[in-house]
């Protein structure tokens, strides 16, 4: 029972980080942008990028792992539909933030060569932004609907 316990909260833990972490990255992308200043960007964007590496990735290879141990000492199947639903939307989840990473280390990059030039924010700053901001809508929702089939644990058919 201890060992379930440590493992639930290991898990609700990572769910957490990957939730908060990522609704604290896009605030802050957000603010930065809104400013235009290239300095002030390079700099908010590269703290992203370490937050993302440090937290994010490390709740990435955590939760699965975490989950797991935890559906073998609760005695769940890995074939509960709503496990199976949580690992697929899991999956979505990461084929919109690999990218996210990659653009956030672009975007570092446009706005760091902007403030040595002393240059305004050019047009790929702007497209690729629109990318990143497109990408956390999918990534966002797909994580709420992980937590929630997580606590609900629905019987799907």
């Amino acid at each position: 029972m201890l060992v379930e316990l440590i493992l639930r909260l290991a898990h609700v833990t990572g769910a957490a980080v990957l939730l908060g972490t990522g609704a604290g990255i896009a605030f802050f992308m957000v603010m930065a942008r809104r400013t235009r200043d290239p300095k002030l960007i390079a700099h908010v964007v590269g703290t992203v990028v370490i937050a993302d590496l440090i937290f994010t990735a490390t709740a990435v290879i955590a939760q699965p792992v975490t989950g797991y141990f935890l559906a073998r000492a609760a005695g769940w199947s890995m074939g509960e539909p709503w496990i199976v639903l949580s690992l697929a939307l899991y999956v979505v989840t990461g084929a919109f933030w690999l990218p996210v990473v990659w653009i956030q280390m672009r975007l570092k990059t446009l706005a760091e060569t902007a403030a040595a030039s002393g240059t305004a924010l050019p047009p790929a700053f702007d497209r690729l932004y629109a990318i990143w901001f497109a990408c956390g809508f999918p990534a966002f929702f797909a994580v709420v609907a992980i937590l929630w089939l997580m606590i609900a644990r629905p019987v799907l058919t």
